[in-house]
């Protein structure tokens, strides 16, 4: 007796059906806010790995080689996406990334030189 619904697909294949679906749903969804989107996920990503979170030293989520990363990836995307996105957006996701970058600063035992912090390739110095 299989316990699998009759109508749901083999392990490991794909329901055409529901392919279809997901590609309505994102053809649905304006550039921006799928950029909006995802720069919020690297940015609280980016938060967590910094310590900003709630107990984050306490839980070991403070690791800062990988807010480096996430930073760099937050910084060369809003870079490139302001002209598109438009100020309004653009702003608020510049704000959040300087506090991210300033965030790193504060939590690094060894600063780093003015302009190779993470995603200053991008931004220019964050002082």
């Amino acid at each position: 007796m299989s316990t699998a619904p009759e109508n749901s697909a083999p392990a490991g294949s794909v329901d055409p059906a529901a392919v279809d679906e997901v590609t309505r749903d994102i053809a649905d969804v304006a550039a921006v806010e799928v950029i909006t989107t995802a720069a919020v996920h690297l940015m609280s990503a980016a938060a967590v790995k910094c310590g900003l979170a709630e107990d984050a030293e306490e839980q070991g989520h403070l690791d800062l080689d990988e807010a480096r990363k996430l930073i760099n990836a937050l910084a060369a995307l809003v870079t490139a996406s302001a002209p598109d996105i438009g100020n309004q957006h653009a702003r608020s996701l510049r704000d959040g990334l300087r506090s991210l970058q300033l965030a790193f600063r504060e939590a690094s035992v060894i600063p780093d030189a003015p302009g190779e912090g993470p995603g200053e390739k991008f931004t220019g110095s964050v002082v």
